[in-house]
C-alpha cells in the first residue's frame, strides 16, 4: 500500500535559501535513483520562508524505508539540512483516496 511523508521544516532564521538549494539537489536524485517515489514535493512558505512543506509518496513501506538509507538522504538531509533547522516534524500517512479515485484500503 502506498505510504506518503509530510514533513515540516523551520530553518535556523536566514538559513532558508540553504535548505531550498539542498532540497533542489535532493529532490534531483530522488527522482534519478529512487523509481519507488512516486512524488517528492517540497514547498516554501511565502510569509515565512525559512518553512518548507515536504509531500513525499512511495509505492510502499519498504519503498520509503529505502529511502532513508540513501547515500542522498544522508549527506543532504540528515548532513547538510538537518544540523541548520530549529525544527523538523514528520507524519507518515496512507492514503485514503488514490489518484485515481478509488477509495484506500486504510
Amino acid at each position: 500500500m502506498t505510504r506518503a511523508l509530510l514533513a515540516r521544516y523551520r530553518a535556523q532564521p536566514g538559513r532558508g535559501d540553504d535548505v531550498e538549494r539542498n532540497l533542489r539537489l535532493m529532490a534531483e536524485r530522488v527522482e534519478r535513483d529512487e523509481p519507488a517515489c512516486v512524488l517528492y514535493r517540497a514547498s516554501r512558505s511565502i510569509e515565512e520562508p525559512d518553512v518548507f512543506i515536504l509531500y513525499e509518496e512511495y509505492v510502499d513501506q519498504q519503498a520509503l524505508e529505502a529511502h532513508r538509507e540513501t547515500p542522498h538522504f544522508a549527506q543532504l538531509i540528515e548532513g547538510t539540512i538537518v544540523p541548520i533547522l530549529e525544527s523538523r516534524e514528520r507524519e507518515v500517512l496512507v492514503p485514503v483516496v488514490e489518484p485515481s479515485g478509488e477509495p484506500g484500503a486504510a
